[in-house]
């Protein structure tokens, strides 16, 4: 029995329930302020989440391919038509890529197959004839040579393999994918560019 004549507050069940209501609050808080001060800092010292990130490398100047004309295989002209908001991942193999190049159509046809429903926004854009062998999806655009084409892609002669790039729709090429890229890094960035358009 408590004495009459003693505060509430001298009570030992009333302190330990005292106590936990304050440490309850005091993680309350500590859920809405700890990860604003996270924020706060990393924003503060540069640091950004690698989600924010592409996974290509972008490219600084961006290559201008507007003034040029590429054929396609069958002799018409291809046209880049910036009102259609057409993105393109653009290939350029060497002549003697046979067996990569084979894999790598079929990685970018899964690709272009994972757009689903904005699949018919991006166009496979690939210089020469592909390898036999090769996936054609319905998305692809075979190019003729182009020699003044490839000579504004960067680092276009890669020893390891053919780079991938992508083209905005106005034709500026603004990533680079190295050989042996990761495709899944390839959709993801190419995703959040068809948000942007």
């Amino acid at each position: 029995m408590t004495d009459p004549k003693q505060p509430a507050s001298a009570d030992p069940a009333f302190l330990r329930q005292r106590n936990r209501n304050r440490w309850v609050l005091i993680l309350i808080a500590a859920f809405f302020f700890v990860p604003m001060l996270i924020a706060g800092l990393l924003r503060f010292t540069d640091h950004h989440p690698a989600v924010n990130r592409q996974h290509g490398e972008l490219l600084e100047p961006k290559p201008d391919l507007r003034a040029l004309s590429p054929r396609l295989a069958d002799g018409q002209t291809y046209a880049w038509n910036p009102p259609a908001r057409v993105w393109r991942i653009l290939v350029a193999p060497p002549a003697d890529c046979a067996k990569r190049c084979v894999r790598l159509s079929r990685q970018l046809d899964t690709v272009w197959q994972l757009f689903g429903k904005d699949a018919d926004r991006v166009e496979l854009l690939w210089i020469g004839e592909p390898p036999a062998g090769a996936a054609r999806p319905a998305s692809l655009r075979v190019l003729a040579p182009a020699p003044e084409l490839r000579a504004r892609l960067p680092r276009a002669d890669d020893p390891a393999g053919p780079p991938v790039y992508v083209v905005d729709p106005n034709g500026f090429v603004i990533l680079r994918y190295p050989p042996g890229f990761e495709p899944g890094g390839l959709r993801a960035d190419l995703a959040k560019l068809l948000k942007l358009m």
